[in-house]
């Protein structure tokens, strides 16, 4: 008989900004599915204890992509911790991870001065020194982690170039990560104007036709229950122009 395991969406609500990192155990492991922003690594820490999880019982930590809320408070979590803690990401997302390139996204070259003059001085400082952080494993599509009952790599590139969902096997659990968003239970996306690649995005959604999928969890916006598979269809057929 399977050990059966726990999933739990951790609500994490920044200055009004809200989101939700997926956390998934059983008795042989504990997965953190994204991590925050930078300096708010105690916030999470209160809402892992609140489902009955330290950050000492933490196997692996899985970064979807390299938004800067996603992998953010990874450098606090590994400092936090005494024993040394698997890192996973897409190979394309590692470099930007590590800090061997800028985040894309919240890079000033990028920026126009207009742009970063309308930042508050927290994200310009922010954004001028990003958090990074050692990735130790890279993931590539079909790709099973052996944790929890299987936890399967989907490559689902637009939103950044590496964006990955991640399909929890034994829950028939899809994390979405930023390739949908939620709001009051329905399912919306790709969010456009977050998009590196709006097309590809779209595109990508179709990969998640090919599993039996019973929840989704949304990282802007949180759980999805309801008629998920017709959902996903009717989200794709609305969104992939023919």
């Amino acid at each position: 008989m399977k050990d059966a395991n726990r999933v739990e969406f951790l609500e994490l609500n920044i200055n009004g900004f809200v989101i939700y990192p997926t956390l998934v155990w059983d008795s042989q492991s504990a997965i953190l599915i994204d991590t925050g922003m930078p300096g708010h690594v105690e916030q999470l820490r209160k809402a892992m204890e609140k489902v009955g999880v330290s950050f000492e019982q933490l196997t692996a930590i899985i970064i979807t992509h390299q938004d800067i809320d996603h992998m953010g408070g990874l450098p606090e979590i590994l400092s936090n911790t005494r024993k040394e803690l698997l890192v996973y990401a897409h190979e394309l997302e590692k470099p930007y991870i590590e800090g061997t390139y800028p985040l894309i996204k919240t890079d000033l070259s990028r920026m126009t001065k207009e742009e970063i003059d309308a930042l508050p001085e927290e994200m310009r400082k922010l954004y001028a020194h990003p958090p990074k952080a050692k990735v130790t494993h890279t993931l590539s599509n079909g790709q099973v982690l052996p944790f929890v009952g299987g936890i399967q790599v989907i490559e689902t590139p637009g939103h950044t170039d590496g964006h990955v969902c991640l399909y929890l096997q034994q829950s028939k659990t899809l994390v979405a990560a930023d390739a949908m968003y939620c709001v009051d239970g329905m399912l919306g996306g790709p969010h456009e104007p977050t998009a590196l690649d709006i097309e590809t995005a779209r595109q990508s959604l179709t990969k998640l036709l090919d599993f039996e999928i019973d929840s989704v969890i949304c990282y802007h916006g949180g759980i999805c229950k309801e008629n998920v598979s017709v959902q996903l269809k009717k989200l794709t057929k609305k969104t992939i122009k023919k």
